[in-house]
């Protein structure tokens, strides 16, 4: 990938961001946001809020002259201009919808972007070069590019420096069957959050906000992830699934997969023991 191509794809990625975010300003904590319009690709209900953001996400996109594959909760998958496929974005127009509709301060966009130069576009989230998740609640800016670093607002960002568990911030999404698997842990760390939006909790890691965050239900969605997972890979952090694997998972809308997220191997190894895993 060329430096002229890291730039152009960056500020298309930049240039959806603002669009999305004017989009919904006006819909921030307001009632008629949560209003469900449709059914989702990814098979659950969309709002207009969503439908807003994701218009504008299509809207950038075919006004950038290239031929592109979007993925997104909503569409599902669309291809977009004429050619062969340059670049595969992955979005979430709007993760922590919830959190956007009663005017809670934790939302963002996530882009995640693959590139092929075949004629099948089948990849995998271990092939997104470029990532990008924005707070849309604080402004701030997390992104990545692949074998180049992580930052956030432009200033190089590195996971924490925490090599005990009893004494890390940790977040985790606790609800489902799995849930009785978590309750040692608990019992360990010094703090859990849940902000309900996995994008900025996932950069929060990147970051040294958080030293961990975990979702082991196995029902989180691929297009929630793909972004911050490079993030948190090139400022230093681990990422993998509940057992321990690597994630490898299709760029599709119906994916699914568990994370563990975490500042270094000590770290890491010592939840993998807690959850049974090692």
């Amino acid at each position: 990938m060329e430096m002229e191509d890291t730039d152009f794809w960056r500020n298309v990625s930049y240039q959806i961001i603002n669009e999305v975010e004017k989009a919904i300003s006006p819909f921030i904590g307001e009632k008629k946001s949560g209003e469900n319009v449709k059914m989702g690709a990814d098979g659950t209900p969309t709002k207009l809020i969503d439908e807003i953001a994701e218009e504008k996400v299509i809207e950038v996109l075919k006004s950038c002259g290239k031929s592109v594959i979007l993925v997104s909760e909503e569409i599902g998958e669309l291809k977009i201009g004429d050619g062969n496929v340059e670049a595969i974005f992955i979005v979430d127009p709007l993760d922590g919808t919830v959190n956007a509709i009663k005017n809670i301060p934790a939302y963002a966009i996530s882009i995640a972007i693959a590139f092929s130069n075949k004629s099948t576009h089948l990849t995998s989230i271990n092939d997104v070069k470029m990532g990008f998740v924005k707070n849309l609640a604080t402004g701030d800016i997390y992104e990545a590019i692949k074998g180049i670093g992580a930052y956030v607002n432009g200033e190089n960002v590195t996971p924490s420096s925490q090599e005990k568990v009893s004494g890390s911030s940790i977040g985790a999404y606790i609800r489902g069957s799995k849930a009785w698997k978590m309750n040692e842990l608990f019992n360990i760390v010094r703090r859990i959050r849940l902000l309900g939006s996995v994008a900025i909790e996932l950069c929060y890691v990147a970051n040294g906000t958080y030293d961990a965050f975990l979702d082991i239900r196995g029902n989180l969605r691929i297009v929630d992830i793909a972004a911050a997972k490079l993030i948190i890979e090139e400022s230093g952090g681990i990422v993998t699934d509940e057992n321990g694997e690597q994630l490898n998972n299709k760029l599709n809308v119906k994916e699914r997969t568990s994370i563990i997220a975490s500042c270094n191997f000590n770290i890491h190894k010592d939840l993998m023991r807690i959850l049974g895993v090692l």
